[in-house]
């Protein structure tokens, strides 16, 4: 009919297209099988007779289609009826139907030449990605229903949770099928109707099973159904959900599902709906090294282990061999045992995406050695790693429960996608092991501050909220943050991050031998400052045993730059940072030179500082600063010039931005002296005072005119000079500048307070430019370098202790003058041709290009500052590390 070639005639030798093609199956009655027809790569049929029930047929190929090599087509035929199931990764599942009578039509002649000349072009168009977040757009209007008629949002979520589990139950037969799309066909214009059919229909899933529109439901319960309660929805809101209960619900991406869930009944999160979110393979990087890298290694051991006992029951005969082959299978179901005691804790679980993660990557091993078991020639086991073993804490009540949701369907998927079913009713676990609480902040009766108790786990994975130390008060609240830093004193500093809470949480935990490992995910800047000193915590009482020190990461829709680490007692041999096998993770999250404890030079003092911070709306543009410098008759009879000056930003340096104004009364000035400079102080009265005399901080409060940190010691360094040298705080490529003493810097610039070209000249050399990649640290999307006065500059050891440089030194003269080569070469550069051209001439542009003339002049200054420290002119970046590090040490 079709034209085609039978097995026989395309593979007589039956190695690719075959009849009967011997399988060893997966699953519910593992063991041996045969596959009615296989064409590898292309399909796998399976026959029954008429009116069997083709749901049983297709788990049959479930359960043979990994030892068929994943067949894109599976197929099932009773002979009256055809169903061909897509089995394509990331995408939608669907079926085409037809039977016998509706063969000679077109298009089912059509799908049945596909399956054997074109397999792939059945693929569903749709991915799994889009199915989940159409569902939660949906879900997302209902929400938005609720909420806008006062219903209580926890109350509002736990409904539209039992609503999705439903939807997902019918598509994938653990309801009877078309039940609840039949509910809503029939009560599309009768909400009340709908609300009483519904909650029948939640009593029937509650209690132990039951009948409901002369269909038997199963138990479900397990705590999501643990009550019957309903809430009232519009007609448009009925039609909504009828909408979203077309969508395959079976073929939602849970890894996914709760990121785009938790964002479509949050309102807060709700502008990141359709936003980027954390892949699986984010998420598996860190539970790969902290929680399956152990499994598997004793994996390998308990399976070399069967394989040896079962080769040497071959060899025996009678009772021996029994004995034998039973220590191989007494092996395998300890090993499963163990799994199944493993208990996996995310102390900050958001939807539950890690833990699901963490399920089924221990159910596939589980899996796996239930086919092993088969393969040495024993019986196969049911899967029993369960939802039950995942813990987690959550303080959103909408992430709390559906977090559960997500692990439950996550698990009935993986047993129903590899061919064992459901387990026996109730379906659902006691849905009780994700808790809504604080992880890292409790009251006691008294209300004083505690540490949460955390649950029992053996292993503690998770990604704790990102906020900074600066962002802590206005996300959380004063009074939180107070307790939380006097509740933690001496563990976590005052100036960490939030997330290292959790760090110390973990830390402590490991230390008093309650929890094996743990992996958490911080932003990069946990390897620097106070953040870095709960690195050197766990490195005191344990060891890091896996890190990526910058990673590229996706958190609430955002961009970020991430560090993971994984921590124990220091019992892991194996260290693995950024990919690579190392010796030793240090607390910076580097492996090779250890530079997390390095002095401060006193020689270095009183040199480097961090511009001044306006704390409110000095600035002002070029029109208004004009026109302030023009204006006289001032009470004082001085010219506003005094206190109208030039602002420069890191911009400035890096972009080409032209320069600002700002308004500034330096550090001792009075209101009374300030107020004689009239239309300056008039400005920052009706632009400032307004907003600065509700801070918090008294000094900001009381001194409104004066900026926020006007930093005398910078003010009165720079007046001794006639210029300075100054660096971007945050910068592609590391590069200094010269800036007159009458400019007031900016907090994104650091400022020396040098005037001399040698010591500009060691500042832009490779030897200070390395020291401060490997010492300072990185921020932002584009994970730029970040200069930092105190971490980087006083802990660098110059040629010479500054202030000690030998005068009338040809190398520190040969220093000088490759430095105002270099500056000279830049300036000529920078002064262009046209406008257009001045646009794309930034240092940010020239570094990126580095014409050979700015190579040539780098590298003669880098010539003669490696001469001025002794060293060889091809000296490695790791040869400089060291010898700066030594000469750190013996300075200090």
């Amino acid at each position: 009919m079709l034209g085609e070639k039978t097995p026989a005639e395309a593979d007589p030798a039956g190695e690719f297209y075959t009849f009967e093609r011997g399988v060893k199956k997966t699953g519910s009655g593992a063991g041996k099988g045969f596959a009615d027809v296989w064409y590898r790569g292309h399909f796998a049929f399976e026959y029954k007779g008429k009116h069997k029930d083709l749901d049983a047929a297709y788990e049959q190929l479930l359960r043979y289609r990994e030892d068929l090599g994943n067949p894109p087509l599976l197929v099932v035929c009773d002979i009256d009826h055809f169903q061909i199931h897509t089995n394509f990764t990331n995408s939608t599942k669907h079926v085409y139907s037809f039977t016998n009578d509706e063969l000679p039509e077109p298009e089912n002649l059509r799908l049945l030449r596909t399956l054997f000349r074109d397999p792939l072009s059945l693929a569903p168009t749709q991915t799994t990605e889009g199915v989940t977040e159409e569902a939660a757009r949906g879900f997302a209007k209902l929400a938005d229903g609720l909420r806008s008629r006062g219903i209580d949002p926890e109350q509002a979520a736990h409904f539209l949770n039992k609503l999705l589990f439903c939807l997902f139950s019918e598509d994938v037969g653990l309801l009877p099928t078309g039940i609840f799309s039949e509910i809503l066909s029939n009560t599309a214009s009768r909400p009340e109707r709908f609300e009483r059919y519904v909650g029948k229909l939640f009593e029937a899933m509650s209690n132990s099973g039951g009948e409901f529109l002369m269909k038997d439901i199963r138990h479900f319960n397990g705590g999501l159904f643990a009550d019957a309660e309903t809430l009232p929805l519009q007609p448009d809101e009925l039609r909504i959900l009828a909408s979203v209960a077309k969508l395959d619900w079976g073929s939602v991406e849970p890894a996914i599902f709760g990121t785009f869930f938790e964002r479509s009944l949050d309102p807060a999160l709700r502008s990141k709906l359709g936003a980027h979110y954390t892949s699986k393979e984010d998420i598996l990087t860190l539970i790969e090294p902290v929680l399956m890298a152990p499994l598997r290694a004793e994996w390998e051991t308990v399976k070399e282990r069967a394989w040896n006992l079962a080769d040497e029951s071959r060899k025996q005969t009678g009772r021996k061999a029994a004995n034998t082959l039973r220590k191989a299978e007494d092996a395998l179901r300890r090993f499963a045992g163990r799994l199944r005691s493993v208990r996996v804790l995310d102390p900050a679980c958001g939807s539950g995406n890690f833990l699901y993660m963490a399920l089924r990557q221990m159910l596939d091993l589980e899996k796996e050695v239930s086919t092993y078991s088969t393969k040495i020639g024993m019986t196969s086991f049911f899967p029993e790693v369960s939802p039950e073993q995942m813990y987690g804490m959550e303080v959103s009540p909408y992430a709390h429960e559906l977090a559960q949701v997500v692990v439950w369907i996550g698990y009935l998927q993986w047993t129903r996608e590899n061919g064992f079913g459901v387990k026996d009713d109730p379906i659902l676990g006691d849905m009780t092991n994700i808790r809504r609480m604080d992880a890292v902040l409790g009251y006691d009766d008294d209300s004083n501050p505690v540490e949460p108790e955390w649950p029992e786990a053996d292993v503690i994975v998770g990604n704790p909220p990102f906020i900074g130390d600066k962002k802590m008060r206005g996300s959380l609240g004063d009074d939180y943050v107070d307790d939380i830093r006097k509740l933690y004193k001496g563990r976590v500093g005052g100036g960490a991050d939030f997330v290292t809470y959790w760090h110390e949480r973990a830390r402590q935990l490991i230390e008093n031998g309650k929890v094996k490992r743990a992996g958490l995910i911080s932003t990069n800047g946990i390897r620097y400052g106070a953040n870095r000193k709960v690195l050197k915590r766990i490195k005191s009482s344990g060891d890091i045993f896996f890190g990526e020190s910058d990673r590229g990461w996706i958190a609430d829709g955002a961009e970020v730059r991430v560090s993971m680490v994984g921590f124990d007692d220091g019992t892991e041999e194996h260290r693995i940072l950024d990919g690579l096998p190392v010796e030793n993770i240090h607390a910076d999250l580097t492996g090779a030179i250890d530079l997390t404890d390095l002095p401060e030079l006193k020689e270095n003092d009183g040199l480097a500082f961090l511009g001044v911070m306006k704390s409110g709306a000095f600035d002002i543009d070029e029109a208004t600063a004009c026109e302030m410098l023009d204006e006289s008759g001032n009470p004082n009879d001085r010219p506003n010039s005094d206190v109208v000056k030039p602002r420069l930003v890191g911009e400035n340096m890096t972009k080409g931005v032209k320069r600002s104004w700002l308004i500034d009364f330096g550090v001792g000035t009075s209101e009374e002296e300030a107020a004689l400079y009239s239309k300056p102080f008039s400005y920052i009265e009706k632009h400032v005072k307004p907003d600065r005399i509700k801070n918090r901080r008294k000094k900001l409060r009381e001194q409104w005119w004066i900026h926020g940190e006007p930093r005398p010691g910078l003010r009165a360094a720079m007046q001794k000079l006639e210029r300075c040298i100054a660096t971007p705080e945050v910068s592609k490529y590391r590069h200094f500048h010269w800036i007159d003493k009458g400019v007031i810097p900016d907090h994104t610039l650091h400022v020396i307070a040098r005037d001399d070209d040698y010591f500009f000249g060691v500042l832009h050399s490779r030897a200070h430019e390395v020291w401060s990649l490997f010492v300072g640290n990185h921020m932002g999307v584009g994970n730029d370098p970040r200069y930092n006065s105190k971490q980087t500059f006083r802990t660098y050891p110059f040629p010479w202790a500054p202030g000690e440089e030998p005068e009338d030194n040809p190398i520190v003269e040969r220093i000088a003058a490759a430095a105002r080569e270099l500056v000279e070469k830049r300036d000529n550069y920078f002064k262009g041709n046209s406008k257009t051209d001045k646009k794309k001439r930034t240092f940010t542009n020239l570094y990126n290009e580095r014409p050979t003339w700015l190579h040539n002049a780098h590298a003669a200054l880098d010539r003669a500052v490696f001469a001025a420290y002794g060293w060889p002119e091809d000296s490695s970046d790791e040869d400089i590390l060291k010898n700066l590090l030594a000469l750190s040490v013996e300075r200090s």
